[in-house]
């Protein structure tokens, strides 16, 4: 029973983590044909700018993801050490 009740105290004391759901933008197309590059050129300005945004946004959304396992990691290791003082170990 006393394992048991370890166990729940484990669960319970550790968050679970869930991933941000960071998600990489696509790279803009590009045409291979000069001309077009040039008639689309309003449109392929504006949807590279909109990537550089989004791959800022997705790097900073990495590096809290990245913090945010850290600490959760930290916190397992904490409770896994708690959990060998009380078996003894």
């Amino acid at each position: 029973m006393r394992t048991w009740k370890l166990a729940v105290w484990i669960m319970v004391s550790i968050t679970p983590g869930f991933a941000q759901g960071c998600v990489a933008p696509a790279v803009p197309f590009l045409p291979f044909d000069p001309v077009d590059t040039r008639i689309y050129a309003d449109i392929l300005r504006a949807d590279f700018e909109t990537y550089f945004a989004d791959a800022n946004a997705y790097f900073h959304c990495l590096d809290q993801e990245r913090n945010r396992a850290f600490f959760e990691a930290q916190r397992a290791t904490e409770a896994y050490s708690r959990m060998l003082e009380l078996l003894g170990e």
